[in-house]
């Protein structure tokens, strides 16, 4: 095929898709849209319980005092 075949009938092709309108099943469409009141259920329900650090940050306060974080901020 040569170029001008080839571009006509990839312009048909795309005009026929841009132009091409399936009919529509509107009432399946609102059931699907509408979907259900229920909830599914959690796989998560219970947050997990965050783990107690305070015996470290008495273990390694007089290493870094309050200070030290000012210091070390950029900007």
């Amino acid at each position: 095929m040569g170029r001008g075949r080839q571009k006509a009938k990839a312009t048909k092709q795309a005009r026929d898709i841009k132009y091409y309108s399936p009919s529509t099943d509107y009432s399946a469409l609102q059931k699907e849209l509408g979907g259900t009141t229920r909830r599914a259920p959690s796989h998560h329900t219970e947050i997990p319980a965050e783990p107690d650090y305070s015996a470290y940050e008495d273990k390694y306060a007089d290493q870094f005092g309050d200070d030290d974080v000012d210091s070390r901020r950029i900007g």
